[in-house]
């Protein structure tokens, strides 16, 4: 029952983490908007979720826990980094190199934003969901 119950959440959880961890590279994009020769970063959020949420591979996926006794539950953390970062291509670029373009990271942070709180109502309103159906009458 709990792992059903692990394994319907898991989505949730793999891409709410994925969003906090795009709100990071956002952020850090519009803090060096005036850093010379700093490079805008960014990430494919649907590659991401569909490489966390793909069949586990050696080496790749979650963490590795380390039992110390045969009695001990074998399992696997959530995955804590993103695979490739990528640079931006600059519309128009500026003489000290700097690549960020505030409008478009402000437009992807707002968006990023709004559709976290999207998710985490969703997830939210699922667990409630849930929390009435085990619930007796």
């Amino acid at each position: 029952m709990i792992d059903r119950l692990a394994a319907a959440l898991d989505y949730d959880q793999q891409a709410l983490g994925l969003r906090h961890q795009r709100q990071q590279v956002l952020a850090n994009n519009i803090a060096n908007a005036d850093t010379p020769n700093f490079k805008a970063r960014d990430f494919d959020f649907g590659r991401e979720l569909s490489r966390a949420m793909g069949p586990e591979q050696p080496g790749q996926g979650g963490l590795a826990m380390r039992t110390t006794s045969a009695r001990h539950l074998a399992g696997h953390g959530p995955s804590s980094t993103v695979g490739d970062l990528l640079y931006r291509v600059p519309d128009q670029p500026s003489l000290d190199g700097n690549t960020v373009n505030m409008d478009v990271e402000r437009v992807q942070f707002v968006d990023n934003s709004v559709r976290y709180q999207t998710a985490l109502s969703m997830l939210n309103s699922r667990i409630q969901g849930l929390k009435s159906a085990m619930q007796s009458e």
